[in-house]
């Protein structure tokens, strides 16, 4: 049972029951506030704790902004940047979340804490001056009757009668005090319910705002991270394949390391010990030095280094050698030495020491010594073993007779030339196909002796057996370089220009085979073999580097996408020919790749991008492969590097239309309103996932009809499969 109610009627009679159930009511009070107390220091602390935290966030977002990865080699791919600029994305994304905390804490001072003070001080408090004078009043009340009723009945009428007078208006003003001090105590105990609970509806209103924003964030940043999740998957993928390509390179230098050196603008270089000569008493010192030897200046340099004592690089020295001398095992105590002097100080011989025999032989031959060898100090770069594939009438017809079988029997075959045929079986069939009669004899299309995965294994064996690569040594840096730079158009043109300075037989086979690669892409749904996951495994294969070095394997991604661009472009790469007045590819600007920004109408919402991951686990047979998949090798996504996805700004969503990139495919605004105009034809160059009923979704390649300007800057309208709905401007290009 709740607290009994205070019947004004009882302040007359004053009863103990009266006065329990006054105790009561004080009592709740006195616990109220209490509660109240307790509850704004706890509010406090918990702004404390906010404020704290906030801090912490946000030093952490600073960390995070400040940071920045290194990468290999000498450009990234544009899945990389995006992975660079992730950590400012995640830095940003939390100092607006603590935008909102602090707005939040603010309204915890606002809306809790200071109406709760108000509430305890002024309404609590006046009841507590209210019970002070209740108290009072009462004790004066009961003393003043026992001090009357102790008067003498003898004393004079007119003194009792103005005692009489005294003690009745006392207990009148007591009455009136004591009904007042019970119609506060009954005013309080309503009042507090909603004096103290609709504070509590504020704080706890501000709050579910805090976690309103952070939801509304939280949908921001998921069109957000759909996007570096397929950057992060590409990476990998190209990752691994790097990290294959590496090791395999590591265990060749490791079984036969000098086979493997790498050319060099010297003709010599190594460590070699110097003897510094000191005063007789001293005897001499031998100092390590790394030197260097251009035969053809007769420039020798010398530099001090000690590994050490943390690598320390000393003053370093150059001379122009005069001649150089072995010295023989009697005419000094230690092995592997031999004299050099230099032309400015003839007579003066400078002693130094290899770590080998074999090594002072070397730079003997190499100084011009007398004892030299029949090899040289730097070795040419190895050629491949050719393996009896030619780029002849007989490499055409094994090219097209193992694409007709694939096409026929496999297209839809998932992993199809990922997943590796068995190696007996691989070369068994290649070397059938490499014979004029057994070739002749083989049916692809209709055996079941042979597996698809052994015909695309043989087909890629073939490719690799080549003498040089199909797209050749000398143009492989001319390739890689519009894959590093440039914007998505200027890179096709540049591939274009080069594709076409190729010899016409390894165009020819190189058009053969992207029209078919194109095919099985098409496929992508049933095969999983999207355009990227294509590039990875035919870059290595079409574009192999000249010299087997590490930076060469970092540039596997660039290769890459060099062959998703052939794949995505084919018709207009081999099918035209290139713009004559498209520069030399040396001469390309080396601009970041940016693609056009989406325009979005709605301030503050990021663009989304189609997702579409397939999860490919792959199995090798008999262990043939040097680099299986494993069950959980990432594959790469739907959306390939060489037509990179829209990107939008750190914080606060896709920037407003800009002229610079809605003309990103050339014109004024006078040629676009022409062109239209006159075409009214547009394709898609970039997919787009519609965020209004207004705009339409669609994919690369999509056709638009009866294409129009709209009245919206960046925008134009147009029509695809019977509907009609508004297009990025710099999402299209004009036919």
């Amino acid at each position: 049972m709740g607290l009994q109610p205070l019947e004004f009627s009882d302040c007359y009679l004053d009863s103990p029951w009266f006065r329990e159930r006054i105790r009561a009511h004080e009592a709740e009070l006195e616990r109220t506030n209490k509660f109240i107390k307790e509850l704004i220091k706890d509010g406090k602390n918990l702004i404390a704790a906010t404020k704290s935290l906030s801090a912490a966030q946000r030093k952490f977002a600073h960390s995070l902004r400040d940071f920045k990865f290194e990468f290999i080699g000498d450009a990234e791919t544009d899945d990389e940047r995006c992975i660079d600029a992730s950590l400012r994305e995640f830095s940003n994304f939390l100092k607006n979340l603590e935008e909102q905390r602090e707005i939040m804490a603010l309204s915890v001072t606002e809306t809790l804490i200071k109406p709760l003070e108000k509430f305890r001080k002024e309404q609590l408090g006046a009841v507590k001056e209210e019970k002070k004078k209740f108290d009072k009043e009462t004790e004066k009340n009961y003393s003043l009757i026992d001090k009357h009723l102790n008067l003498s009945a003898k004393k004079k009428d007119s003194h009792l009668q103005e005692a009489d007078l005294q003690v009745e208006q006392n207990r009148q003003h007591f009455y009136e005090l004591s009904l007042e001090y019970v119609c506060k105590l009954q005013e309080i105990q309503e009042r507090k319910k909603f004096e103290f609970v609709e504070p509590m509806l504020s704080f706890f209103q501000g709050m579910f705002t805090f976690y309103h924003q952070g939801h509304e964030l939280s949908k921001d940043f998921n069109h957000y991270k759909m996007e570096l999740q397929i950057n992060i998957q590409n990476t990998r993928n190209r990752f691994e394949g790097t990290r294959s390509e590496v090791e395999e390179l590591m265990n060749k230098i490791r079984q036969n390391p000098k086979d493997h050196k790498r050319a060099s603008q010297f003709t010599a270089e190594g460590y070699l010990y110097v003897q510094e000569k000191r005063p007789a008493p001293f005897g001499s010192s031998w100092v390590k030095h790394y030197c260097m030897y251009r035969k053809t200046a007769k420039k020798f340099n010398m530099i001090p280094f000690e590994h050490r004592s943390g690598g320390k690089l000393g003053d370093g020295e150059v001379f122009f050698l005069k001649e150089c001398t072995k010295r023989h095992a009697d005419s000094i105590d230690r092995r592997f030495c031999f004299d050099i002097e230099a032309a400015d100080r003839p007579g003066i011989p400078l002693t130094v020491q290899a770590f080998s025999e074999e090594e002072r032989k070397q730079w003997l031959e190499a100084l011009g010594g007398k004892e030299a060898l029949f090899h040289s100090f730097n070795r040419a770069i190895i050629p491949r073993a050719e393996g009896g594939a030619q780029l002849d009438k007989m490499g055409f017809t094994v090219l097209r007779k193992c694409i007709s079988a694939v096409e026929t029997r496999g297209i839809n075959d998932q992993g199809l030339y990922r997943v590796v045929g068995v190696s007996s079986k691989v070369q068994r069939l290649l070397s059938m196909l490499m014979d004029v009669k057994t070739c002749n004899e083989l049916d692809l299309e209709n055996s079941v002796d042979w597996e698809v995965k052994t015909i695309t294994s043989a087909l890629k064996q073939y490719l690799r057996s080549l003498p040089e690569p199909l797209m050749t040594y000398e143009l492989h840096g001319d390739f890689i370089v519009p894959a590093k730079s440039g914007s998505p158009e200027s890179r096709v043109n540049a591939i274009h220009f080069l594709v076409h300075k190729l010899p016409e037989k390894n165009k020819e086979m190189l058009d053969i085979l992207v029209k078919h690669l194109t095919n099985v892409s098409n496929h992508s749904k049933q095969n999983l073999m999207t355009v990227a996951n294509l590039g990875v495994v035919f870059g290595p294969t079409l574009m192999r580097p000249q010299e087997e070095t590490v930076a060469a394997i970092m540039d596997l991604k660039f290769q890459n996408i060099v062959v998703e661009i052939l794949i995505e472009n084919h018709e207009k790469i081999f099918g035209s020919l290139p713009d004559t007045s498209f520069p030399e590819p040396t001469c390309l600007s080396v601009s970041p790749p940016n693609a056009p920004p989406r325009q979005s109408k709605r301030q503050g919402q990021r663009t989304k991008r189609p997702v579409a991951v397939y999860n490919l686990c792959l199995e090798l047979e008999d262990g043939d492969n040097p680099n299986p998949l494993k069950e959980d090798t990432p594959t790469s996504s739907q959306d390939s590097l060489s037509s990179p996805s829209p990107t939008t700004s750190a914080a606060h969503g896709p920037p407003r239309p800009d002229k610079n990139h809605l003309l990103a495919d050339g014109g004024s605004c006078g040629d676009w309103a022409s062109a239209i105009v006159i075409n009214r034809k547009a394709r898609a160059v970039y997919p787009c996932e519609a965020e209004h009923s207004s705009e339409l979704s669609f994919e690369i390649g999509a056709i638009f009809e009866d294409v129009q300007t709209s009245r919206e800057p960046g925008w134009l309208e147009g029509t695809l499969n019977g509907k009609r709905g508004l297009i990025p401007q710099n999402y299209v290009k004009l036919l």
